[in-house]
């Protein structure tokens, strides 16, 4: 994608030298609307330059993806840990359900919401364009890009109605007319995009199907589908609105007409067969090497170039030196629950690909770190790893690898959803059984399908505790946790586990009280014993006959406190979380909007 983005660039460049030139000037012929969309490679640099809006410093980049999908009931901040007495600053505010429309961190002119009606507008130059000038009956190539076009629209004011609620619906460029807008009812975004996505479909190739569509970086139909099913549970789900916490009342909007779509379109994508689940491990694995070849698990991914997109530095495992692996020392910035590790089962393979208690050290010996143990309050995603790349990353704070948007077991598990609501648990069992499949040995999978098809409400909550499991470090839990109307359920049961795990009591009164490790041979893995329910101190003490470490996990060795303190458990969330679930519009925006724009609609910000 780097080359797409370059060659964008270059004609944004062009288009604003030329702009800036005497009337005149003979070359402003050479670039006007019907020149650029009616040649595919013009027309193709034009939507491509959609994607630099998700790159820039202060977009999806180093805002919305740090930070949106914080706190939930499986991902908080790792570095900085929640903290109730710092329940004021600016980044806690943006995880803590107590967001003010003034926050330092996105209350500028260059934050996130800029940058998404930034993309918006190129999506709609782009759309207008192709639309006159693209002969789209005639040019399948063509068509594609308006199709993709389309989607990547559809991806911006998804996330922008996820963020902020109901936002000024913005589908045409910019002109005299439509400067100033109101908050339109999100319902009608929806509507609107189910509609536009219905319409890409028609367009866009296949995975595959296509040298358009060879990378994951490129709109495919499988994506555009997958995305029209997503954005239909969100829908017919719970959102924060002007009369409360509560379902859309348009009946176009209807769970039963919502859930419809999302099984058309997953199964579509389903049997196409174009892209298949294969290993858990291998997705992540691949996605760290900057493999982008369409046709495994990944659908879509939002490309940074190798200087651009801070991913591994918020949502990896923490590295704090410049090492054999990365020359950079950074990741660990966002972590999940101390106990999520706990609530696997033993034999999942995700555990500890997801959850990982390590960091990689500071002293190096000859030039290389090694894995050491964090605390029991700062836990790594494992899922994004300097170690699994091919290549050195050598910026400061960027990584270059691409923010994975949507994959196929997201496909399974809604399809599986909304089949459960429509048909019952007995026809939707065979599209969760896949995704469980690869992560259990087959007697455990008999066991899960016993407990969750015995009604259509097990089934469900086992909807829930499965796209835990999956998704965890993947930021898609405070959308479902909203649309499922479950999310401060949820997040008062994370502050119970908490309290319950930093007092080994309940489900984790098991554990042992310390943590045994040593270094492997190899000098640079960890081996630990002491993390599996039923594992004990006196077994743990054995093992330092054998060069294992004893190491205090659940209260400080100073003064035996809990190292999970009320603190930390207090400062997940300070307001209710459904009624607080949007961050405001930004104060600055406010300000310009001629008197349109408000937070009224927000019912937590008043």
């Amino acid at each position: 994608m780097n080359n797409y983005i370059k060659s964008s660039v270059i004609a944004m460049s062009l288009a604003a030298i030329v702009s800036s030139c005497d009337m005149d000037a003979p070359t402003i012929s050479t670039l006007d609307e019907s020149s650029v969309f009616s040649t595919y490679s013009l027309a193709e640099a034009e939507v491509m330059s959609i994607h630099i809006s998700f790159g820039e410093t202060n977009s999806y980049r180093g805002r919305f993806l740090p930070y949106y999908g914080l706190n939930t009931d499986l991902e908080t901040g790792s570095g900085t840990y929640p903290s109730l007495k710092d329940q004021a600053t600016d980044k806690q505010s943006l995880w803590n359900y107590s967001t003010l429309s003034t926050n330092g961190q996105m209350n500028t002119d260059n934050n996130a919401y800029a940058k998404f009606y930034e993309g918006i507008e190129r999506a709609n130059l782009a759309i207008e364009g192709i639309r006159k000038h693209g002969n789209i009956e005639h040019n399948k190539d063509m068509a594609h890009l308006l199709g993709e076009a389309l989607t990547l629209r559809a991806v911006v004011y998804n996330d922008l109605v996820k963020a902020w609620g109901d936002v000024p619906a913005r589908f045409v460029p910019n002109n005299p007319t439509n400067v100033y807008m109101p908050r339109a009812n999100k319902d009608s975004i929806y509507k609107q995009l189910l509609a536009d996505l219905a319409e890409a479909e028609q367009y866009c190739y296949w995975p595959k199907e296509s040298s358009i569509t060879k990378s994951t970086e490129r709109v495919s139909k499988a994506f555009v589908k997958a995305l029209r099913a997503r954005i239909a549970l969100y829908a017919c789900g719970y959102a924060l609105r002007s009369n409360g916490y509560t379902r859309s009342s348009d009946p176009e909007l209807t769970q039963d007409k919502m859930m419809q779509i999302v099984k058309d379109e997953c199964i579509d994508i389903i049997n196409q067969g174009c892209n298949k689940l294969g290993d858990f491990k291998s997705n992540f694995v691949k996605l760290c090497q900057d493999n982008v070849t369409a046709g495994d698990e990944s659908l879509w991914e939002i490309p940074f170039s190798d200087g651009r997109g801070r991913v591994l530095y918020t949502w990896g495992v923490k590295h704090n030196a410049k090492d054999q692996y990365t020359q950079q020392a950074q990741g660990g910035v966002n972590g999940p629950m101390p106990y999520l590790y706990y609530d696997y089962d033993v034999d999942d393979i995700r555990r500890d690909i997801t959850c990982v208690p390590y960091d990689w050290s500071k002293e190096l010996t000859e030039g290389k770190s090694h894995q050491q143990l964090r605390a029991i309050n700062k836990w790594c995603f494992g899922k994004l790893r300097y170690e699994w790349m091919k290549r050195i990353v050598t910026s400061t704070n960027d990584d270059g690898v691409n923010w994975q948007y949507m994959r196929l077991a997201d496909v399974y598990l809604m399809a599986a959803e909304a089949i459960n609501y429509l048909d019952g648990p007995s026809a939707a069992w065979q599209y969760m059984k896949p995704v469980l499949d690869r992560a259990l040995p087959a007697e455990k999978v008999a066991a899960l399908q016993a407990k969750y098809t015995v009604s259509k409400d097990a089934f469900q909550n086992g909807i829930v505790e499965q796209r835990a499991f999956e998704f965890a470090g993947e930021a898609l839990r405070k959308a479902d946790l909203v649309r499922w109307g479950i999310i401060d359920e949820k997040m008062a049961e994370c502050k119970q586990k908490l309290t319950d795990l930093a007092n080994r009591q309940g489900a984790y009164a098991d554990l042992p009280v310390k943590l045994y490790y040593k270094l492997a041979d190899d000098g640079e893995t960890i081996q630990i014993y002491g993390l599996n329910h039923g594992d004990t101190d006196d077994q743990g003490s054995d093992l330092k006959a054998e060069g294992y470490t004893a190491k205090d996990w659940f209260v400080a060795s100073k003064d035996g406190s809990n190292i999970i303190t009320e603190d930390y458990i207090e400062g997940l969330y300070v307001k209710q979380p459904s009624m607080n679930c949007l961050w405001p519009i930004w104060q600055t925006f406010i300000d310009k909007s001629n008197n349109m724009l408000n937070n009224d609609g927000n019912l937590g910000q008043l």
